[in-house]
């Protein structure tokens, strides 16, 4: 017969025997299983769902929308590059303008090189180069104009073409505001407009040059 020891006291007890001799405890025992734990569907969703989130991988911000923050060091940089052309007179302002929308889309591709970039995301990098542009060559220029004291050989400039504007209207109507142009708020005036005059149009040309540039890189992208 083989033998075992009792489970509670350690006695050894023949196989067979129901009970210890010396504690009396039983030694036929039976072992219940454990419940299984049956997951709902919706538990199983749910844990498919959170599996399939940390699987995924991340998407860059910047594949979804791009912020002018990362924009504005390459615009401005293309914009002093190009005011510093014009004002040393290297290029023709229209030329220069354009180039800097151009190259405002080139240095945003290469700082941020994960932007698809396309011809919609071009032109307002264009338009803020342009608008960087026409300030820096505001401030250059005034500069310029104190530095070698310019100021009354663009004074006797406008004056010449209010002049000339006469000449064209003899009507005596327009005698009036041809007066006031001739006056020093007058010249403030002339000077202002051309200012606006000047803004939109660098805005235009910046626009149009970032636009040809995000087209361009947009294609070797996508080749």
């Amino acid at each position: 017969m083989m033998e075992q020891p009792c489970y509670k006291c350690g006695e050894t007890v023949e196989q067979g025997i129901p009970f210890c001799r010396h504690c009396s405890a039983p030694q036929i025992r039976v072992v219940v299983a454990e419940p299984v734990a049956i997951a709902s569907p919706a538990a199983d969703e749910t844990s498919y769902a959170a599996t399939v989130r940390s699987e995924a991988p991340a998407i860059p911000g910047s594949a979804i929308s791009w912020r002018w923050t990362l924009a504005v060091r390459p615009c401005a940089l293309a914009a002093l590059i190009a005011a510093v052309a014009m004002i040393l007179k290297l290029m023709i302002p229209v030329i220069a303008v354009i180039g800097a929308g151009f190259l405002a889309v080139a240095f945003f591709r290469r700082r941020s090189p994960d932007v698809a970039m396309r011809a919609g995301l071009g032109g307002p990098l264009g338009a803020l180069s342009g608008l960087f542009c026409f300030g820096m060559t505001a401030i250059l220029g005034a500069m310029q104009v104190a530095v070698l004291h310019q100021g009354g050989e663009i004074r006797k400039f406008m004056l010449d073409a209010v002049e000339q504007t006469a000449q064209r209207l003899p009507d005596p109507q327009y005698q009036p505001g041809l007066d006031f142009m001739r006056s020093p708020a007058g010249l403030v005036f002339m000077i202002a407009c051309l200012l606006v005059v000047l803004m939109l149009a660098f805005l235009v040309l910046g626009t149009l040059g970032g636009v040809v540039a995000g087209a361009v890189l947009g294609r070797r992208n996508r080749t």
